[in-house]
């Protein structure tokens, strides 16, 4: 099993815990920056537990206006220009390939259509950069590394996508329960609150959404 499969199905409870708590504010963030019809063909990729999914759905539960389908981020199972809102929270940082990813979430997007991407980014100074980075690889085996913005706006150029919005957010992360979100415990989260950037009880993270036009 590969690192990403590994590290979430053991931690699936967790995940699926806070994906509840996560869905109305997460619906709530996506009607104030896109203005939606309601009758989009949207697509969630690397869904986790559907946070996205059921926020674009408008439902807590698998609706029936949802379908789940198991496939891989760099080869999507889909048709160009098949949806009209494409996005993806909180997983490029869990790829080694990332801009594939972007590739594909521009490839099924319709000509008008929008990607939305959010996700952790990365300090504008590198040895900063590479503290988080080591810090994350110690508290998630399967963290990759940590896109800095300029990175973020290199790929979306690359893939034809027009930034029209970047939202930005500071977040305090408390150790304890990020570490356990993780399934990082003992010996091994003892190392992580080591690296932590932040200290041994809390870092600050800084995330940002981006809404792009195809």
């Amino acid at each position: 099993m590969d690192p990403v499969r590994a590290r979430f199905s053991a931690t699936a409870a967790q995940v699926a815990a806070r994906a509840e708590r996560e869905i109305e504010p997460v619906r709530e963030q996506i009607v104030r920056l896109l203005a939606l019809r309601g009758d989009e063909r949207a697509l969630d990729v690397g869904t986790g537990a559907g946070v996205l999914a059921l926020a674009l759905a408008a439902r807590r539960h698998a609706p029936a206006n949802a379908t789940f389908v198991e496939g891989d981020a760099a080869s999507l199972p889909f048709e160009d220009g098949y949806f009209d809102l494409a996005g993806t929270r909180r997983t490029l940082h869990h790829m080694r390939r990332p801009e594939l990813a972007i590739a594909e979430l521009a490839r099924v997007t319709a000509r008008g259509g929008h990607v939305v991407v959010e996700d952790q980014i990365a300090p504008a100074d590198p040895l900063a950069a590479i503290d988080l980075d080591r810090f994350e690889q110690a508290r998630d085996p399967s963290h990759t590394r940590t896109l800095a913005d300029a990175d973020f706006r290199g790929l979306f150029d690359a893939n034809g996508l027009v930034l029209e919005r970047a939202e930005r957010a500071i977040h305090r992360r408390e150790l304890s329960p990020y570490l356990e979100l993780a399934g990082c415990t003992g010996e091994d989260a003892e190392r992580a609150r080591a690296l932590s950037p932040g200290g041994p009880d809390a870092y600050t993270a800084e995330t940002v959404w981006f809404v792009l036009r195809r």
